[in-house]
């Protein structure tokens, strides 16, 4: 600990720009460790070879981060190295449905690798093991890339998101590989310009918006385009998930060269959202508020499905989903579901050329 942080000392303060370096083929066991700008170096390159591992025990975690790189503007951090976060001993009171204590326990687990206010960054070809909760954080940050990442967790290890945005502009994923229990990827409240290209995803619950609007909050996505991933045997695919007796919106999106390999619900809005972990009902004093769903556009999508409801667009009674556009979409039933088919709920919208047929949707076939 104390020569990371020394070295970071090092590294922050130099005039011009500096690299810290983990030699491959070391392990260095930390607890949580905070490395905080401004810097003085207009950029910084974290170079890790070797792995960092968390403890084993959970007694070192206190509900934040357990690697946090917080105002660090211009950060390259790649290497070929390893982050272990060793969560094993962390899932477990999650996997209980038992007293509100061990909930509360659960619900404080450390994120393993947080960016926060780092602005300018460059996350590249490391692998990230078993976070106890989320693997990779980005907060507040503006002109990301993250490219060829390998992330992995057991499907039952609980909440272990790849990679979470919330608050941030001009973030590129690409050409990774993430394996986990929830979320591949996870698009957050204050996002905008987020483009997710070439992720393999699964297994995990695949690649989501939201969910938003939580606790009744305003929450606000835009310009958010997924491109040429593949997910297999995932909980769902492409997902937009919103909580009622919220507001703002989620618009301008695209999903766009999708591929499916036994995917449980392939194509689903839910706007009546809810965290299993949290008793909280919207709505009961009046009526109820949504997130605004608008300008979703799903194209070039094919696969199979693994549950009969391969498209769900479960949209607010009140505020509804609006210009949704569906173009060829080809979806077949995998061997675990023998018949198909598309619902809606208060969607608006046009398709073509769309297997299943989603009632709602107007057929327009002089679409471009």
């Amino acid at each position: 600990m104390k020569a990371f942080i020394k070295a970071w000392k090092g590294v922050c303060g130099a005039k011009v720009g500096a690299t810290l370096v983990v030699p491959q083929g070391k392990t260095f066991l930390l607890n949580t460790l905070e490395f905080e700008g401004p810097c003085r170096a207009k950029r910084i390159h974290f170079q890790l070879g070797g792995t960092l591992i968390a403890p084993e025990t959970t007694s070192w975690g206190n509900g934040g981060d357990w690697i946090n790189f917080r105002s660090v503007d211009n950060l390259i951090l790649d290497g070929g190295g390893k982050i272990d976060g060793r969560g094993s001993n962390w899932w477990e009171p999650c996997k209980k449905t038992s007293t509100f204590g061990i909930l509360f326990q659960c619900r404080r687990r450390p994120t393993a690798l947080k960016f926060h206010n780092c602005n300018g960054l460059r996350l590249k070809g490391l692998t990230h093991l078993d976070s106890p909760k989320r693997h990779i954080a980005i907060n507040g940050c503006k002109d990301v890339v993250v490219s060829d990442l390998l992330i992995k967790a057991p499907e039952d290890s609980p909440n272990t998101d790849g990679i979470d945005i919330s608050d941030s502009s001009k973030v590129l994923i690409q050409d990774s590989t993430i394996k986990t229990g929830d979320d591949c990827v996870a698009i957050n409240g204050g996002s905008s310009f987020i483009n997710v290209i070439g992720v393999n995803c699964g297994p995990g619950h695949g690649i989501s918006i939201g969910s938003l609007g939580d606790g009744g909050a305003y929450d606000t996505v835009e310009e958010v385009h997924v491109k040429n991933c593949r997910l297999s045997n995932t909980q769902n695919g492409v997902r937009i998930k919103t909580f009622q007796g919220a507001s703002g919106y989620a618009r301008k999106i695209s999903f766009e060269h999708i591929f499916f390999n036994n995917v449980d619900n392939p194509i689903i809005i839910n706007q009546f959202y809810q965290d299993k972990g949290k008793l909280r009902s919207y709505g009961l004093f009046g009526k109820a508020t949504a997130i605004k769903v608008s300008d979703v556009t799903y194209s070039d999508i094919r696969g199979t499905s693994a549950s009969d409801r391969a498209i769900n667009l479960n949209c607010d009674d009140t505020v509804g989903c609006t210009n949704i556009v569906m173009k060829n979409i080809a979806i077949k039933a995998s061997a675990e579901a023998p018949k198909i088919y598309g619902f809606c709920n208060n969607a608006h919208g046009t398709a073509l050329h769309v297997n299943p047929k989603v009632a709602c949707l107007s057929q327009r076939p002089w679409m471009i």
